[in-house]
């Protein structure tokens, strides 16, 4: 069993569900708190020992390359001001050198086409896939160990009410093993009261090489868009699935309502925030 190295994140979308305030700022770079969502995400992999970060983008995104590159001026202005703790931040969530790729997506054609353009970087090995919309704490650590376990390919799912099942794609599952299981069938967007099971993809992946060849071929999907949940189920053909139920929360910073509520959560666990910022809530919806 090879051990994941590589991770592909897709960041080349426009971020339409945000203008204006994505005209010229990628949705990726929106802040929650004071870091960017991004930012979460990337350090999320890290902490499961993902060595190799690979980046495909879009038009008018270099400030992601930028945001993890060396910045000397500030650097050397947080020096000259005694600014220790700041500096310190910025160089300890700086990835190493050779750490990084870029390549581009262009034109938007979809979340498989996404993946497909890091094929000639990721290589004949597996990889793991995190969408930069959805952060999370703790589920690509849980995903190497269903991994670890079952080898093959590692999809991440989370619960949702019945009712909801219809916005996203869904799971079958087949032999369980607790947290993790067999993934019988994958369906995007079930009509209402068809989906096969409650458990929502949710932006993680672990993915073999071989979903590179498929995706080649792949006829555009829903949206007119080269869909990865196709890709998948043609793999699943010849290679086993396993969903992984995820044990926390993640949050989809991509919908203004997701976006807001990450921003809370993570307000109120700060030490240097959280008991200040809980009180103007309260005195705010007290009125």
């Amino acid at each position: 069993m090879k051990r994941i190295r590589k991770a592909v994140l897709p960041v080349a979308g426009l971020g339409t569900r945000f203008l204006p305030a994505t005209k010229a700022m990628p949705k990726e770079m929106l802040t929650v708190v004071d870091r960017p969502v991004l930012q979460y995400v990337v350090d999320e992999a890290k902490e499961a020992g993902i060595e190799h970060f690979i980046f495909v983008t879009g038009r008018n995104k270099a400030v992601i390359e930028d945001h993890f590159d060396i910045a000397y001026e500030l650097n050397d202005t947080l020096q000259r001001r005694g600014k220790t703790k700041e500096l310190e931040q910025l160089k300890a969530e700086l990835p190493a050198a050779g750490q990084t790729s870029f390549t581009r997506q262009q034109e938007p054609l979809g979340l498989g086409h996404a993946v497909w353009c890091a094929r000639e970087i990721v290589g004949d090995e597996p990889f793991a896939v995190l969408l930069p919309d959805m952060i999370s704490r703790g589920c690509m650590p849980q995903m190497m160990q269903a991994y670890e376990r079952h080898g093959g390919n590692v999809i991440a799912v989370e619960a949702v009410p019945e009712d909801q099942t219809h916005q996203y794609g869904i799971v079958a599952v087949g032999q369980d093993f607790g947290q993790t299981f067999e993934i019988t069938g994958m369906v995007e967007k079930p009509k209402a009261g068809t989906a096969p099971s409650n458990l929502i993809i949710s932006g993680r992946y672990i993915l073999q090489p071989e979903i590179f060849k498929i995706l080649e071929t792949q006829e555009r999907g829903a949206g007119g868009e080269i869909q990865l949940t196709d890709a998948m189920k043609t793999l699943a053909q010849s290679q086993d699935f396993f969903g992984m139920r995820y044990q926390g929360r993640t949050w989809d910073t991509g919908s203004k309502l997701g976006f807001l509520m990450a921003n809370v959560a993570y307000g109120l666990e700060r030490g240097d925030l959280g008991p200040q910022f809980r009180a103007e809530i309260e005195a705010l919806l007290k009125g």
